[in-house]
């Protein structure tokens, strides 16, 4: 009986420990205001929290080395090709060489802004963990809609979040 009774203790702690990593992974929420970060972009230029105020716009988290980023990074491409006008697009790297990503890059056609960050500290900022991670702001710099992993982003689901957007 108390066998029975441990056990049934331990699958609580373990459920409530999954439960609680799984709410943790976003520390940015719809609602919540972009936090304060700059990052390099490839061109050589900056880009910062600050000069996104004033567009709608789409942070994108990435490994290339990540099958969901690799499922998603396509999606993320078609959005830029057809809002890329009336959107900002960033994406920025989590841990990961320009060179690498400049490579995959160009094998898969990708021509997203991004910036190459050799470690995890502009990502701590928004998550602790899952990659790919979206965010999707409005022109105040208010995330209105953040995707990952689980599922992963459609383009439908990019669509109806871009068009229901203030300019």
């Amino acid at each position: 009986m108390m066998r029975k009774y441990l056990f049934f203790i331990l699958v609580l702690v373990l459920t409530g420990c999954i439960r609680e990593q799984r709410e943790d992974s976003y520390a940015i929420q719809p609602g919540d205001r972009l936090p304060d970060f700059q990052v390099q972009m490839a061109d050589g230029s900056y880009l910062s929290s600050a000069s996104l105020i004033g567009s709608p716009c789409v942070i994108v988290f990435f490994h290339t080395t990540c099958v969901d980023c690799q499922k998603t990074l396509p999606v993320i491409q078609q959005a830029f090709r057809q809002y890329g006008e009336t959107v900002r697009f960033v994406a920025i790297s989590r841990a990961q060489a320009a060179s690498e990503i400049s490579s995959w890059w160009t094998e898969n056609g990708i021509t997203l802004p991004f910036s190459a960050q050799e470690d995890r500290s502009v990502y701590q900022l928004f998550a602790s963990s899952r990659i790919p991670r979206v965010y999707i702001c409005n022109s105040r710099g208010v995330v209105v809609k953040c995707f990952d992993d689980n599922p992963c982003p459609t383009f439908q689901d990019l669509e109806q979040a871009l068009n229901g957007l203030e300019k």
